[in-house]
């Protein structure tokens, strides 16, 4: 907890360079200003008029200030350390700062050449922002040097986190507001610190921007007194540097001196850890800085105080185009930077300060950390058939899908153990969802106390866990966009609680598709077990598979979405998915024993094409079926396929045709997904016009949503989960959702009118079946050994 005393005997701090960043400062501001109001006269040629301001006026002024004063300070910094740094701006409506500098340094002209260092790119550079087929306000995938947007707050100190996980040489100074800091996720990412190891990873520099207000109130950090705030941040694990004041000659010396400070600690910590002189867990350094928001913009307009108020958060002159008080007030603010001293008669800026940004690769736009695809290798992956589940023939072994799953998934650990570029996430599920045989070959990272009854903790692992799952949403985020590779494992019903996070990562991918600079990403996995049809152990609030109906909302160019039946099958998928780029890969799996389906060579093709009939499970081949069997999801395909002995048993006669979608995709048109399937493809597999009784793993208007296009769409009945849930046996959830085999074969006989007069006596013994399925499981606790010891036969 430290104050910074100017120190005027600091030789490098020279009057001249301060007076130089000052006016780079300026420079930045100028273009700031300039990206919200004007369209026209960028360089204040002419007296300003209406013509030269734009109808809309939008973005934020309040933050860009700080962040701009920030910028040019760590520049200096990157110059005098060699720093290898990217920046993440929580406030991301600050887009004009990070826009304004990455063009000042050149990086932005380099990846978007007509906006060229002259007076005509300036003019380009102002009218695109928030402008119609321009650039959004943010700190958008458009801007280089960005990992992170910040338009919805909460994620920067995680993703800043991720990003220097095994990356031991960069720092990421990551700008925090001080509305931000009050959000959940941002709250408990401060303690993130936990988590990252001096030795084999960089260091995060959190600058905390308190500014004193979000868009109409005051902030919480920014009104609890000194002391509290102190202690607050120290009790996170944290050594705060405040730096605050107005007055920029004062600020830019305090900025300065305190960067200096926290960058040696920075490197101080890691040379003992390094070097091996201090194994215990470290307090990392961090800044806090206090300026006015709006800081050098206008003091008052139409009577009211604006610089240092809410008033500065938004557009603080919105009238500027048509109230000529507010013009020249606009014009006045301008000018108030003395352009005419920045930049020289061609509109370049004059190469003195042009010489204060970093160079090449070292400039926090250009850092190839920040566009992750250009440093991303391929994971050294094992062959997966070699992890599979030998299978004479179709039901006759148990397994649990996702402990196979692991000893694929330890091996891929240590054949990329060298590179240090995968890490599996997840919060505290990682043994819960069977995952078990990762810990053969790493542990749980974690900087924290041991103790003699832990298990799998080491101050280096490939686990990353905390029970958060934004923290490890936003570490994985981090951790992809700087170019490596990871697995998100987590219970089903929880990872709702990343919603909105993935919503921000799918707009993300879909929109850096369309940037030419931007490389290609790994893709990011999401391994959903504890899945809603085995947590009849913890309840109906452990029950909820909605959350692939979140993600099929999202572009089709970057979402996929998984149902392997079995192991093998998984297999298959998952190395699919961690091949892939660029695509947000959902797959459910089952974590219990369960009966297994597909030889090896039988499973790659069936993930292959990613539906297709189970012929060994069917009986009309060479004709027409009578009803078409469908299922998608482990405990669907079980239901199914007794449904399907049943009725094959007492209705011998009943041509069926199973159809197993292991690919979700595949039922949409070609047109709208480019899995889906066209549909001519469709109706070979599901008929032109028989009864389709389709059990499904999660809630089933899903698949009428998918399939309405479909000629056959109106005989399509959708069994699933449909919020019927509590604690009870497996096959008891089945039954309270109507997906059990005794529903899907009464459900049958009524959709087949040739079988009203002849399977009566049939209907009426899968009613009593579940009658009796009730009071056993009443009695018992269990579930009736017929369904528990239930095997496929042909």
């Amino acid at each position: 907890m430290q104050t910074i005393k100017i120190n005027s005997a600091d030789e490098s701090l020279s009057p001249e360079l301060l007076d130089k960043m000052n006016a780079y400062w300026r420079a930045a501001n100028y273009l700031s200003v300039g990206q919200i109001f004007l369209h026209d006269n960028p360089l204040l040629k002419q007296p300003l008029k209406s013509e030269h301001i734009k109808k809309m006026l939008l973005g934020h002024w309040g933050t860009t200030p700080g962040q701009n004063f920030i910028y040019v300070h760590l520049n200096r910094a990157i110059k005098k350390y060699d720093l290898n740094m990217i920046y993440i701006s929580g406030p991301g409506h600050g887009g004009p700062a990070l826009v304004g500098n990455t063009y000042l340094e050149g990086t932005y002209s380099e990846v978007y050449p007509a906006i060229s260092q002259d007076e005509a790119g300036l003019k380009k550079l102002f009218t695109q922002f928030s402008f119609p087929g321009g650039i959004p306000s943010h700190v958008s995938p458009e801007c280089p040097g960005s990992i992170h947007e910040g338009g919805e707050l909460g994620y920067s100190l995680s993703h800043a986190f991720g990003a220097v996980f095994d990356n031991p040489d960069l720092i990421t100074a990551c700008v925090i507001g001080d509305g931000e800091a009050e959000t959940g996720p941002l709250a408990t990412s401060w303690h993130s610190n936990k988590f990252l190891n001096p030795v084999s990873d960089g260091a995060v520099l959190p600058i905390l921007h308190l500014n004193g207000y979000k868009i109409a109130n005051p902030t919480i950090l920014a009104r609890i007194t000194r002391p509290e705030l102190e202690q607050f941040l120290a009790g996170c694990g944290w050594e705060p540097y405040f730096v605050e004041g107005s007055d920029p000659a004062m600020m830019h010396r305090l900025m300065a001196e305190t960067i200096d400070k926290v960058i040696e600690r920075i490197r101080f910590i890691q040379q003992n850890a390094r070097q091996k002189i201090n194994h215990t867990r470290p307090v990392w350094p961090m800044i806090v800085l206090k300026s006015p928001k709006g800081w050098t913009g206008p003091k008052e307009v139409n009577g009211l105080p604006v610089e240092g108020t809410f008033r500065a958060h938004q557009v603080p002159l919105p009238d500027a185009g048509k109230n000529h008080v507010q013009l020249k007030q606009l014009e006045d603010w301008m000018k108030s930077y003395k352009p005419d001293e920045l930049f020289d008669d061609k509109g370049k800026l004059i190469q003195s300060l042009a010489d204060l940004a970093p160079s090449g690769e070292r400039r926090m736009g250009a850092n190839p950390h920040a566009n992750g695809g250009l440093l991303m290798s391929e994971l050294i992956m094992p062959d997966f058939k070699d992890y599979a589940v030998d299978l004479p023939s179709p039901g006759s072994k148990e397994a649990a899908d996702t402990l196979v799953l692991g000893e694929f998934l330890r091996d891929i650990i240590k054949l990329n153990e060298p590179k240090r570029n995968f890490r599996i996430f997840g919060p505290d599920e990682t043994l819960s969802n069977r995952l078990d045989h990762v810990f053969e070959a790493t542990n749980r990272q974690w900087e924290g106390g041991i103790e003699i009854n832990d298990q799998y903790l080491n101050a280096d692992g490939r686990v990353m866990e905390v029970l958060s799952e934004h923290q490890c949403e936003g570490w994985l985020e981090g951790y992809l966009l700087t170019g490596r590779h990871g697995l998100f494992n987590s219970y089903e019903a929880f990872i709702h609680i990343v919603d909105s996070m993935f919503n921000q990562h799918a707009k993300w991918l879909k929109i850096t598709c369309g940037i030419p600079w931007r490389r290609k990403i790994a893709s990011l996995n999401y391994l959903l077990a504890s899945h809603v049809w085995r947590q009849d152990h913890n309840g109906f609030t452990h029950q909820d598979p909605g959350f692939i109906d979140h993600v099929v909302n999202k572009k089709a160019e970057v979402v996929r979405v998984y149902l392997p039946p079995d192991a093998n099958c998984l297999l298959s998928i998952m190395d699919h998915c961690l091949r892939s780029r660029h695509y947000v890969n959902v797959v459910v799996a089952g974590k219990h024993p369960a009966p297994q389906w597909l030889k090896m060579e039988e499973a790659v093709v069936h993930c292959t094409k990613g539906i297709g009939i189970w012929t060994w499970a069917s009986n009309d081949q060479n004709q027409e079926p009578d009803v078409v069997m469908a299922c998608a999801g482990d405990v669907p395909t079980l239901e199914i396929l007794a449904a399907v002995s049943i009725l094959r048993s007492h209705i011998p006669s009943l041509k069926i045709r199973v159809v197993n979608v292991v690919d979700l995709m595949k039922l949409q048109p070609h047109t709208e997904h480019p899995h889906g399937l066209n549909d001519k493809d469709f109706d070979f597999l599901f008929t032109k016009d028989k009864p389709v009784i389709f059990a499904f793993h999660g809630y089933p208007w899903l698949i009428h949503r998918l399939t309405y296009k479909r000629t056959n769409h109106v005989n399509i009945h959708v069994r699933g989960y449909k919020e019927e849930g509590t604690i009870t046996t497996p096959f008891d959830m089945t039954v309270l959702n109507d997906m059990d085999r005794f529903h899907l074969v009464q459900d049958t006989i009524e959709r087949l009118p040739q079988l009203d007069d002849t399977c009566a006596y049939l209907k009426q013994e899968m009613q009593d079946k579940l009658i009796a399925h009730k009071n056993y499981i009443q009695e018992f606790g269990e579930d009736m050994p017929e369904i528990r010891n239930w095997k496929w036969s042909s």
